[in-house]
């Protein structure tokens, strides 16, 4: 059965908000340019909506939002507008998270979490709009593709199994673990509903899975996906 892919969407700057794609070339690593930056302090703890061993929470983070502009990465919040490398965008983000930081771009420590690309089906937000009474946005879920799908969680189906999108050819690892993320204000939507609690009660808190790239090229919105 073939998929038909709905939505590319890139985050230039991890945790911040994104760009909407029609279509982007992928390599190795995933989408090119995603999440090739990320606000970093001076302990390489990475600006997030959460504490983990690489994240420190900010929440300031997510009132910005990153684009492509040819070879450069904005960054704007509010009418203020910067490119990555300006001091005067390190200066902003400083003061407003309370400490140094920097927008810095991936070095040994990678910006991704466990898998190159997030994937989510229609159907699976539409199912926890229904019966959770949640606003299921994708951005919540910072997604990348976003698959038009007839049946909830059938990407869950696909872990373990390689994916044919397009000219592309991905390898489905894991689904995503969720956490606070998912129920702040971000991305220009506001979290109406709290998502996280009926994931954990009812979906081991997964919803939408990673896959890595196994053959890279480029993807187009309407591109089939299939299974193998």
């Amino acid at each position: 059965m073939a998929f038909e892919l709905k939505q590319i969407r890139r985050h230039p700057v991890k945790s911040m908000g994104r760009e909407d794609l029609t279509s982007v070339a992928l390599d190795s690593r995933g989408i090119v340019g995603d999440r090739l930056f990320a606000v970093r302090d001076a302990e390489g703890h990475f600006a997030s909506g959460k504490n983990t061993r690489r994240f420190r929470r900010h929440d300031e983070v997510f009132d910005y939002r990153a684009r492509t502009v040819g070879d450069h990465v904005e960054v704007a919040r509010k009418a203020a507008r910067w490119f990555v490398g300006d001091p005067q965008l390190d200066e902003d983000l400083s003061q407003r998270m309370g400490l140094p930081v920097t927008v810095a771009v991936e070095a040994d420590v990678p910006h991704q979490d466990m898998g190159s690309i997030s994937v989510v089906g229609t159907a699976t937000l539409k199912w926890c709009a229904d019966r959770w009474g949640v606003g299921a946005d994708p951005r919540r879920l910072r997604v990348n593709l976003l698959i038009d799908t007839d049946e909830p969680f059938i990407e869950e189906s696909w872990v373990g199994r390689d994916l044919t999108l397009g000219a592309v050819r991905l390898a489905c690892v894991q689904p995503v673990p969720r956490c606070r993320m998912i129920d702040i204000d971000q991305d220009g939507v506001v979290a109406r509903g709290n998502w996280l609690k009926p994931l954990a009660g009812e979906r081991e808190m997964n919803i939408a899975v990673y896959a890595d790239v196994l053959q890279p090229a480029t993807l187009q919105l309407g591109d089939a996906l299939t299974t193998s």
